[in-house]
């Protein structure tokens, strides 16, 4: 079943809709969007180590896993964590069919045929996954998921689990940065379909960007298979198309009770006379009465394939008088090229010199004026600087191919082996691993109650100890500042990993819009300098004491001897 959910909204874009895919709710664990989506759909070096941990009687060793990402994307602080009902799904679902195992023994001749016998039965039933919940503001360092499991099975679900989760937490913050950067009232809508990489990557921009705060997308498939509301008009080859009145077959229009007024053409005529736009392209006027014959109760125009000023606002306005009169309510243009900011306040200055001729109270404040043409976060802050008249950005492009920063860089590290804390060194301090089983929690507080630091502690001091408490003393650890000890009192304190699989689901995958809903909430409970674009306050995201010394202490047993680097 695809999973879906219902969305709201309203006319953003000239027709909408919300929409339950098949009419159901989903189901408790979605299929993969996609149907490349299978266990071959890994790197090659993922079978080959698994193939070496066999061959040594390793591949049914505990390990633990680790994901996470170094650097927080776009010269933030923060990242919306999504793709983890994908994660859920393909693990669901994980099987080698015969044809697999039959192309395997092509490309790894070499490999002992019980190799093969032993891929033939794995499932994920041994594996167990702890998650942050999808649409969580996470940050640098800490796990999105801890996967544990025979060491066989959690290496082959790497590449996967990294491809299904990269892109999704990338294109969710990229959106998100734009919801902050026009705040909560701006519609957002995304229309990348045509320019995404590929087919799937279309569709997990419209699931992600929604995720991330846009309000709709203009993609049909993922509206029917998510739930997410869908929009569009029309595009320039719609009003090329017409030339003169003599291309319509009729002159009349439906009225809202079901009669006809039998000539519109002329009515809309008529009221171009009136305002004395006389000397707008007949063609366009043309295409647009066509399209409020079509779509009377959804009339927004696509004004710049002339002259935006000059022939298509003044053609938008003679329709939508005419329309006011009949009875309708038109929605408003759309400008898809210039100086947006001018255009939208000069169009808002027509709108009400036609609301103060016409006595339409209420017209101007009423019309929607949707922008487009290569908007990005920086367009957003340049066009909020100079002052617009705009309701809804269109954005395409630079959402969904993430063109200010085109990869997240989330990695994938072993951390326990055996029940053994393991831990990866490097010359470059943020490239070392934090080793070892880890809880994430979150403490708030502050006159606000906003969240304040992520601490990680380690599973056996959980377990001993407990975790944090709101109302006691914490200290906190920088993990490669070993004098600097922070002592934090949380008025709150919230576990963040979830057990979400544990040899099966555990819980039901929540549906796209209540992901949505709980990505809005998670950024409402940081504070506002930790999300800002400009100049982000450092988020903390600390280690225990005793994670802490874990870390270190494993981190000078495994550096060579003489070495005096980081390691």
């Amino acid at each position: 079943m695809a999973e879906s959910g219902k969305a709201g909204g309203g006319n953003v874009l000239g027709h909408s809709s919300s929409w339950t895919a098949n009419g159901t709710e989903s189901g408790p664990c979605p299929t993969p969007v996609s149907s490349i989506v299978s266990p071959l759909l890994t790197d090659m070096y993922q079978i080959t180590m698994c193939y070496g941990y066999w061959k040594s009687g390793r591949h049914e060793m505990p390990a633990a896993f680790d994901m996470f990402f170094r650097t927080a994307p776009f010269g933030g602080q923060f990242c919306i964590f999504a793709g983890l009902s994908q994660v859920l799904s393909f693990i669901n679902t994980y099987k080698l069919t015969e044809d697999h195992i039959v192309y395997l023994k092509h490309q790894m001749p070499f490999a002992d045929d019980g190799f093969f016998d032993y891929l033939r039965g794995l499932d994920c039933s041994k594996v167990k996954i702890l998650a942050f919940p999808e649409g969580s503001v996470v940050f640098p360092r800490e796990p999105l998921l801890r996967i544990e499991g025979p060491i066989g099975i959690c290496q082959l679900l790497e590449t996967t689990l990294l491809c299904s989760v990269n892109y999704a937490s990338l294109v969710a913050t990229n959106a998100a940065r734009m919801r902050i950067a026009v705040g909560p009232s701006t519609k957002l809508l995304e229309m990348g379909l045509r320019r995404a990489q590929g087919t799937d990557g279309g569709l997990s921009a419209s699931r992600y960007s929604y995720i991330g705060g846009f309000d709709g997308s203009s993609n049909v498939l993922a509206g029917y298979l998510f739930g997410i509301t869908v929009s569009g008009t029309h595009a320039h080859s719609f009003v090329q198309s017409f030339s003169s009145f003599s291309d319509l077959p009729r002159r009349s229009i439906t009225l809202p009770d079901g009669g006809v007024y039998e000539d519109f053409v002329g009515l809309v005529i008529s009221h171009r006379q009136k305002m004395g736009f006389e000397k707008t392209n007949e063609g366009e006027l043309t295409a647009y009465v066509a399209y409020c014959q079509a779509f009377p109760r959804f009339f927004l125009a696509l004004v710049d394939t002339y002259d935006t000023l000059a022939s298509g606002v003044p053609n938008f306005l003679a329709c939508a008088v005419a329309m006011m009169e009949l009875g309708y309510s038109p929605i408003g243009i759309r400008l898809d090229s210039g100086d947006l900011a001018y255009y939208s306040k000069e169009a808002r200055r027509m709108f009400r010199e036609v609301e103060s001729k016409y006595g339409r109270e209420g017209f101007a404040a009423s019309m929607r004026i949707v922008a487009s043409n290569d908007i990005d976060e920086d367009v957003l802050y340049e066009l909020g600087s100079k002052g617009h008249s705009i309701d809804t950005f269109g954005i395409g492009t630079r959402l969904v191919t993430c063109q200010a920063q085109p990869a997240l860089g989330c990695v994938y590290k072993l951390v326990e082996m055996d029940g053994k804390p393991r831990i990866k060194l490097s010359q470059d301090l943020v490239k070392i691993s934090i080793p070892a089983r880890k809880r994430v929690f979150r403490l708030f507080g502050g006159p606000e109650g906003m969240a304040v630091a992520d601490v990680m502690l380690a599973e056996e001091e959980v377990l001993r100890d407990g975790p944090p408490v709101a109302g006691r003393e914490f200290v906190c650890r920088n993990f490669n500042e070993p004098s600097k000890r922070d002592k934090v009192v949380p008025t709150r304190v919230v576990e963040m990993l979830e057990c979400v699989w544990d040899g099966k689901l555990e819980a039901p995958v929540p549906m796209v819009n209540e992901v949505r809903e709980h990505a809005a909430r998670s950024m409402l409970s940081h504070d506002a300098k930790v999300m800002r674009r400009e100049d982000p306050q450092v988020y903390p995201v600390a280690l225990s004491d005793t994670l802490f010394n874990i870390m270190h202490n494993l981190w000078a047993s495994e550096k060579p001897a003489g070495d005096g680097g980081a390691g």
